[in-house]
Parts: C-alpha cells; structure tokens; sequence
C-alpha cells in the first residue's frame, strides 16, 4: 500500500469504455510521513475521498480486484482515507 493526499480532481470525458463512472484523482505521495515530488492518478471507485485528505492507495492486481473486475486497465485505486496516523 501506498500514503498520499489529494491534490486535485481529473476529468476525462473520453476514456476506456470500463473506466465508465470512475473517479479519477491526483494523490501526491507521502513516504516517511513527508509529501514528495512522485503523483499517481488512482480511481477512486467508493471511498469519496477529497481534496486535502490523506489515503491509502493499492496498487496493481490488487487494484484491479478492488474495482472488481480483474481484466479492468486500472493499476492505482483509493483504498481508505486516513484518519489519524499513531506512532
């Protein structure tokens, strides 16, 4: 899994016909609980995650599993949103 926040919306009015209803959003990554120069474009299917808010993102065959459908072109989904981080 992978930490970042969300910095921003995309839209794409064309795009695969399986990525129908997605939403799609820009996460800025969070390594050693600091903000790095690295994006990834993740959907985000269910969480309804926002602007500011940290997430977990998945990555892979294990997004592809969690969009539920294995065959899907999605490599980034949004897994949760963080509520606090406990040392």
């Amino acid at each position: 899994m992978l930490k970042g926040k969300v910095v921003g919306h995309i839209v794409s009015t064309h795009k695969f016909s399986a990525l129908g209803g997605y939403k799609f959003l820009e996460i800025r990554l969070i390594e050693n609980d600091q903000l790095t120069d690295k994006y990834i474009v993740a959907v985000d299917r269910s969480i309804s995650a926002g602007i500011g808010e940290d997430v977990l993102i998945v990555t892979g065959s294990s997004a592809r599993v969690a969009v539920g459908d294995p065959d899907s072109p999605v490599d980034a989904v949004v897994a949760g949103i963080i509520d606090k981080i406990q040392n």
